[in-house]
């Protein structure tokens, strides 16, 4: 019997670990990314409960653990950077806004990454340009390389995937009315340790984060109804993230300096639900599929548990991907469900537009901040801590 074969489009997380279970299945497996190298940067992303399993079985636990930030906790302060409550890292798998196992994106991409070098091709600087699904697999046009033909093609892309447009172009993304632009800036003598989140009038929030790199992780969020300002180009996102946080105050105007000669990501945030997750051949995980948002606290558990379940099933099914693709949808949907259901006013409840609200929600995080506040059964743990280890992960053979 000829070895399975199989394509996956994203080389950030989803899309490695896929390789790394797959080979581990005994199929072939080649990788594409259409940026010439690892994307090395990215904001601090937390990984829970099922997901740390998974890197547990991938031996990749203490490696994570020594790549990681070393973030104390999350810290909410006001416009003179007084700490209005703190809330210090969790000590379980599951718990706290900041998680034990707490990393840069890029880290764990190269981690990940590493694993599975010596087993996986890569084509770096490449991508997917068409698909023409046959009987026996999908001929993959690419971009730069020669055609060439797998048995199945995962889309491991984020939640504004060009090639998921290609299978499902009726996909839509749920918006949240939340923009977020990510950056990184240099690091001063007044940064900590501690994730610091500073809320301003007008549905703005700053944050800064530390990291291992000797640098300082920043993102400015906003709510607007208006749509498509990702589309924009970088010179109109820089001066419409100035004028829109001329007047944030605290750290907001070193953030802003920064814009002018540091590279920035700006997107907006939503969600991603789908009625199914493939379409003959072609099957979604992570982002692609079942986006939760950053401000679920999951995507990245999500892309690590659907990545390794997704593998397992087609490792198990013995070359019916039809079945495996149903078994991953029904072990995945009700975890996805869990993580999609963001508390009532989400995102709006964090990102109050006015005066009022601010204060109003600074009263609410001291008091979740208190020693009494803590001792509530699920006030403190409710607000930080997502259902991570709500799935029962299978075991899979090989």
């Amino acid at each position: 019997m000829a070895t399975p074969t199989v394509l996956v489009s994203g080389a950030s997380i989803a899309g490695p670990t896929v390789a790394y279970w797959l080979h581990r299945h005994g199929w072939a497996t080649t990788v594409v990314e259409r940026f010439d190298g690892l994307r090395e940067g990215g904001q601090n992303i937390d990984v829970r409960g099922a997901a740390r399993e998974v890197l547990r079985r991938m031996g990749l636990e203490d490696a994570v653990r020594g790549a990681g930030t070393g973030e104390l906790g999350l810290e909410f302060v006001d416009g003179a950077g007084r700490t209005l409550a703190a809330f210090p890292a969790g000590e379980s798998d599951t718990g706290g806004a900041t998680a034990e196992l707490e990393i840069l994106r890029g880290e764990l991409s190269r981690l990940v990454h590493e694993r599975t070098t010596a087993d996986t091709e890569y084509l770096f600087g490449d991508r997917i340009v068409a698909l023409d699904e046959r009987p026996d697999g999908v001929t993959v046009i690419f971009a730069h390389g020669p055609a060439r033909t797998f048995d199945v093609v995962v889309v491991a892309e984020g939640l504004t995937s060009r090639t998921r447009a290609m299978v499902m172009p009726d996909a839509g993304i749920d918006d949240l009315g939340l923009y977020t632009a990510y950056l990184t800036i240099p690091r001063t003598a007044d940064d900590t340790r501690w994730w610091r989140w500073y809320t301003a009038p007008g549905g703005r929030t700053v944050n800064l984060r530390p990291d291992n790199l000797g640098t300082t992780r920043a993102s400015v969020s906003f709510l607007s109804d208006v749509r498509g300002l990702e589309d924009l180009d970088r010179a109109d996102q820089v001066r419409l993230l100035r004028r829109h946080f001329a007047d944030a105050g605290w750290e907001t105007p070193r953030v802003l300096a920064a814009l002018g000669d540091t590279a920035f990501y700006f997107d907006t945030v939503g969600q991603m639900r789908l009625p199914t997750w493939n379409r003959g051949r072609v099957v979604l995980v992570g982002d692609a599929a079942y986006c939760a948002s950053p401000v679920s606290g999951m995507s990245t558990s999500l892309a690590l548990v659907g990545a390794y379940v997704l593998a397992g099933e087609l490792g198990a099914a013995g070359g019916d991907h039809r079945a495996a693709f149903a078994r991953y949808e029904s072990t995945m949907r009700p975890y996805v469900a869990q993580a999609q259901d963001l508390p009532p006013g989400t995102p709006r409840l964090a990102h109050p537009r006015t005066r009022a609200g601010v204060a109003a929600l600074r009263t609410a995080v001291r008091v979740a901040g208190s020693p009494v506040g803590k001792r509530v059964a699920g006030l403190a743990g409710g607000l930080f801590s997502p259902p991570a280890d709500r799935i029962a992960l299978p075991a899979y053979a090989g």
